[in-house]
């Protein structure tokens, strides 16, 4: 009966453990989210692109994109006087895979991006984002962005 009691206790303290590392994870990954995003809503490219990993794959638009033709499009568009003028997140919700080191975050998003020719372009859409904890640092592996059509 005390080996069993002991093992319980040891459970216990184990599991109690684990939900605290996955607490501390869950705040660095919303943190990670939270500087994404604000990145991209205040235009900030490099920054913004520096939350991805070198071999990530984003979809949007209806189809795969390529990193390095997308961080092109962005700085010819915010050199040509384009941008993001807001870019909203709600219902975050991030969940933490058993290793610790990869998370996936979703959102809904509300989007106004200018053209260089002021035109404004609305939108609201959902995102998922895989985040993956490479060399210290959590880096968006894969991303998929899906305008939501206006009822």
């Amino acid at each position: 009966m005390k080996r069993l009691l002991t093992c319980f206790v040891a459970m216990l303290i184990t599991g109690s453990a684990i939900a605290e590392h996955h607490a501390a994870v869950e705040e660095e990954v919303h943190a990670a989210v939270s500087g994404f995003n604000d990145a991209y809503a205040t235009n900030d490219v490099e920054a913004y692109f520096g939350y991805y990993a070198d071999d990530a794959t984003v979809y949007f638009s209806g189809a795969r994109q390529s990193i390095p033709a997308y961080h092109e499009l962005w700085v010819e568009l915010i050199k040509a006087g384009g941008g993001v003028e807001a870019n909203e997140m709600s219902d975050v919700k991030v969940q933490i895979m058993p290793s610790g080191t990869v998370a996936v975050a979703t959102s809904f998003i509300d989007n106004v991006t200018r053209s260089p020719e002021g035109e404004k372009s609305v939108a609201k859409a959902f995102e998922t984002d895989v985040w993956q904890k490479i060399d210290g640092e959590w880096k968006i592996v894969s991303l998929h962005y899906s305008e939501i059509a206006p009822l």
